[in-house]
């Protein structure tokens, strides 16, 4: 087997860069205040229950609070929200200061306004994987009436879904 075939962390990246993903922000109510990142990562689970997944880097800023928060929110972004997904996603950022609009949602978790749709999940696990823990929350509140398309992450970019 050729050197460039073999698994590599750049391998992985270079192939998850061809693969075209929902964008998600997921937010929770931690001790110093709400926190927040862009994710990729979410997948729906199971219907009954209605479980969720998505994965959290445990050297994030935002692992402290995902790892003690009884409750999550899953924000799924529209094509319009490219730069609430670029300021969730910049490191250091001050994700919830204006422009962002948000709120307290069900269980105290912060929700995002102006989203085509929003969950809030009850945290049923976190499972170790590599650098990341796995988080699976069962739904318990949602919103599924925004409008707009959904926004997508593409060769290192957030892209438009075109017909």
């Amino acid at each position: 087997m050729p050197a460039d075939l073999l698994a590599t962390p750049d391998l992985l990246r270079s192939v998850f860069r061809r693969h075209a993903a929902g964008v998600a922000v997921i937010t929770a109510r931690g001790d110093a205040g709400p926190v927040g990142f862009t994710a990729t990562s979410l997948a729906s689970v199971s219907a009954e229950p209605p479980l969720l997944s998505f994965g959290v880097g445990t050297g994030s800023s935002s692992w402290p609070a995902i790892a003690a928060a009884g409750h999550v929110g899953v924000h799924i972004l529209g094509e319009h929200q490219q730069e609430l997904a670029a300021t969730f996603a910049r490191s250091g950022a001050d994700r919830f200061a204006p422009p962002t609009a948000w709120r307290d949602g069900p269980e105290g978790v912060p929700v995002l306004d102006g989203v085509p749709a929003w969950l809030v999940g009850r945290v049923a696990a976190r499972v170790p994987a590599g650098d990341h823990r796995i988080v699976i929350a069962e739904v318990v509140h949602g919103d599924h009436t925004g409008t707009g398309r959904p926004l997508l992450y593409h060769q290192g970019r957030f892209n438009r879904l075109r017909d």
